[in-house]
């Protein structure tokens, strides 16, 4: 019964990590249409946390009611920072690197953040890895994999898939057909690695704010409002003087704001419960499919064509995540009332061994 328990739990958390990505790869579809008619990033982000500290803060208070801890210093300025990391360092970061280079690049350049983030867990003692047992050396090759076939998808092509609804004559103009100089391509790498490093940063420290702090609702609240106020506060520093930037319309511009705020919301609550209940790596191991999804996005909506490089990149993806998932659960293999049985097992067995060697000890006392 307790692994049947255990199997629909963790059925449930990759259904809503799978969702979950979906959604960072709709978004970024619609980031490039809004980015595309003039919309300020910055302002993007304060837009975002607006409407998303909206939806979730009413939640938060209805529901966090009575299991909400105390507010100390130390998670106040545990939350500010979380805030700073993500969204007003990585999402400003990710959108300057996306516009100096493509979504697709963009995309794939995030698969780094698995590897980040199993680094960084490793460092920080929050995952286990003992290279001796196959479950760890599963995790290991299973997040290389991940990365490499993100890597795959971006710099192999192949010979082109023709697909039916992705026909050449259709084909949107992309960011591809306007990149800059190879100096502008460089420096939108170093952004997105830098937003990388940013989104593994504020998962690491997510983690351990939710072991003094549980409430994952009340986190995602104060995250959101945070990241209004440092966002809108960045926002009116770069934008200072130019009041038309905060100006939309019904356009991609509103649906971005709209579909950012609810989005965010509900990753940053979904992005908590994951962790909280199996860790950073397990959550980061899902994020190549963000790039697997807007490759076929791009394949419907942009009618970009399809080549056999990325549809085997997938599959290494897919891969790779299976090798993780099958070695974060045997890391979980061990019931808590398992342990606790285990435990006193071996405290009776050790008991008992302390008995017989004092009965020894009476024995050889009898004869001197």
């Amino acid at each position: 019964m307790a692994a049947t328990n255990q199997l629909v739990q963790q059925a449930k958390l990759v259904v809503g990590l799978v969702f979950l990505q979906s959604g960072y790869a709709g978004m970024s579809m619609i980031a490039v249409f809004a980015l595309h008619q003039g919309m300020s990033h910055y302002i993007l982000v304060s837009y975002r946390m607006l409407i998303a500290s909206a939806i979730i803060v009413p939640f938060a208070i209805v529901l966090d009611r009575k299991s909400r801890p105390n507010m100390t210093f130390s998670i106040l300025a545990k939350t500010m920072l979380l805030s700073l990391l993500d969204p007003v360092l990585d999402q400003n970061l990710y959108y300057m690197g996306m516009k100096y280079t493509t979504a697709t690049f963009t995309s794939a350049m995030c698969n780094m953040i698995p590897a980040f983030a199993f680094l960084m867990a490793w460092i920080f003692r929050l995952e286990k890895v003992d290279i001796r047992r196959i479950n760890c050396q599963a995790k290991v090759l299973g997040t290389i994999l991940t990365v490499g076939g993100a890597m795959l998808m971006s710099v192999t092509k192949g010979p082109a898939l023709n697909l039916p609804w992705a026909r050449p004559g259709d084909r949107h103009p992309s960011q591809s057909d306007t990149i800059g100089n190879k100096q502008d391509f460089v420096m939108g790498t170093l952004m997105i690695t830098a937003a990388c490093f940013c989104w593994s940063c504020f998962m690491i420290l997510q983690a351990y704010t939710l072991k003094s702090y549980p409430a994952a609702l009340s986190l995602t609240a104060m995250i959101c409002i945070w990241g209004m106020v440092e966002g809108t506060l960045l926002a009116f520093a770069i934008e200072w003087g130019d009041n038309t930037v905060w100006s939309i319309h019904l356009d991609a511009k509103l649906l971005a704001s709209l579909y950012g705020g609810i989005q965010s919301g509900l990753a940053y609550f979904v992005m908590g419960v994951v962790i909280k209940a199996r860790g950073p790596v397990f959550y980061s191991a899902f994020n190549p499919l963000c790039t697997v999804i807007i490759a076929i996005l791009s394949s419907i909506v942009m009618a970009e064509e399809m080549y056999l490089g990325r549809v085997i990149g997938a599959s290494v993806i897919f891969g790779g995540l299976y090798m993780v998932l099958w070695g974060k659960s045997k890391d979980q293999a061990l019931s808590p009332s398992d342990r606790v049985m285990e435990t006193t097992n071996n405290q009776e067995i050790a008991s008992v061994n302390e008995n017989l060697v004092a009965s020894n000890h009476e024995i050889v006392s009898l004869y001197p």
